[in-house]
């Protein structure tokens, strides 16, 4: 017999979870134990566990309608950072930490799932409860969940964030773009080296690739709409060993952020073309190579809209905002280009959590737990046929 649980207590539960978790993180594509405590938590619970590649795990609960079906997210992998601080509960591992809050999204989703649980007669739609491995990395464990069909009998899918850059007690939602795509880029320039007091003997891959960067602002400001927001970022440079040598390449590898994939695609046609360009033009070669990380996370309107009031409803419309979208990445994205759906982020900036995602320092604010709680199950009981 399962106990009807309370948010008080189901959010007590989260946080022994959440801290728990804390203390064993695991890389991503490497949360084994992690996935054996969720499992351990559904089979108690009597939630049926579908046959999907570990280390994600994904349970199912059948709704009373027998109709339309949902699915809730949360991330589970850690990352390579060494936590800083003095937490009780801090990582016991070296280099591993929880420095993005997927902790918290894990204890929120199992809290959900205890509550679920106890609840079966109040939910219409069937649920799916992804438990994702490798949000982190690419290829993502979103890729590869929707690679293995996860979406195929799903309607809608919703995620959220518990967000150090917001106010703690606010929501954000947006009605369409929300967070940007994520490609890395390597652009090798081939000269030809030569002493540094015969530059003219040379064709000096380090001058070209001045030209190179400069020419990638031309992007931004003369060949995408103004209202298409996106970055190119030189992040690293690499070329030559010697102060007197003129090397015979440079090495350029950055970063692309766009909020919809038709700026992706104008970005990178027009990077390998003034990348080659400009080479040729200075008797040099640009070999120009896309490392292909997740699309822009858009909304779909209709479900963003369905959150939005939920969100109104249960918390009140001063707590709930459409922001602008954040040029951070998440690889949510994937399910979205397959479902309509909707992301939301629950706000928790404070003097708990002081500072920003991936910081050695970042912590969660536990306070926001029971309202992160409170938004999956409202959603479950608020969605109806007609939400879609």
């Amino acid at each position: 017999m399962i106990n009807q649980p309370t948010i008080e207590s189901l959010a007590e539960q989260a946080i022994q979870d959440r801290r728990h978790l804390h203390q064993y993180p695991e890389l991503s594509g490497e949360e084994y134990e992690t996935c054996d405590m969720i499992r351990k938590r559904l089979e108690g619970l009597e939630i049926e566990i579908l046959d999907y590649a570990l280390p994600s795990i994904v349970g199912f609960v059948k709704g009373t309608s027998g109709g339309k079906t949902i699915a809730l997210r949360a991330d589970i992998d850690a990352l390579p950072i060494q936590e800083e601080g003095d937490l009780p509960y801090a990582s016991t591992r070296p280099g591993i930490s929880h420095m993005c809050g997927h902790d918290g999204h894990t204890a929120v989703l199992l809290a959900v799932a205890e509550w679920l649980a106890a609840n079966r007669d109040a939910v219409q739609p069937n649920v799916y409860l992804l438990f994702q491995s490798a949000e982190e990395i690419t290829p993502s464990g979103a890729q590869a969940l929707v690679a293995q069909g996860v979406l195929e009998d799903v309607d809608a899918v919703f995620g959220l964030h518990l967000w150090q850059g917001m106010k703690k007690g606010l929501f954000g939602i947006t009605h369409g773009p929300m967070m940007a795509s994520i490609d890395d880029f390597e652009i090798t320039i081939t000269g030809s080296g030569g002493h540094g007091s015969a530059p003219h003997e040379a064709v000096d891959p380090i001058y070209i690739s001045t030209h190179v960067i400069q020419a990638f602002q031309n992007i931004i400001s003369q060949k995408l709409n103004p209202l298409d927001a996106a970055i190119i970022t030189v992040g690293k440079v690499e070329a030559g060993s010697s102060p007197n040598v003129i090397p015979n390449s440079a090495k350029l590898t950055g970063t692309i952020r766009a909020l919809t994939p038709e700026a992706v695609a104008t970005i990178k046609q027009q990077m390998v073309r003034m990348s080659e360009g400009i080479c040729q033009a200075f008797g040099a070669a640009a070999q120009v190579e896309f490392i292909v990380g997740t699309p822009p996370l858009v909304n779909d309107e209709v479900q963003a809209r369905f959150v939005e009031q939920v969100l109104t409803d249960t918390f009140g419309k001063d707590r709930v905002e459409l922001i602008e979208p954040t040029m951070g990445g998440e690889d949510f994205a994937y399910y979205l280009q397959e479902k309509p759906g909707a992301y939301l982020f629950v706000g928790m900036a404070s003097e708990t959590s002081a500072y920003p995602h991936h910081h050695p320092k970042f912590n969660i604010d536990e306070e926001m737990i029971p309202d992160a709680i409170r938004v999956f199950i409202e959603i479950l009981q608020q969605f109806k046929e007609e939400s879609l």
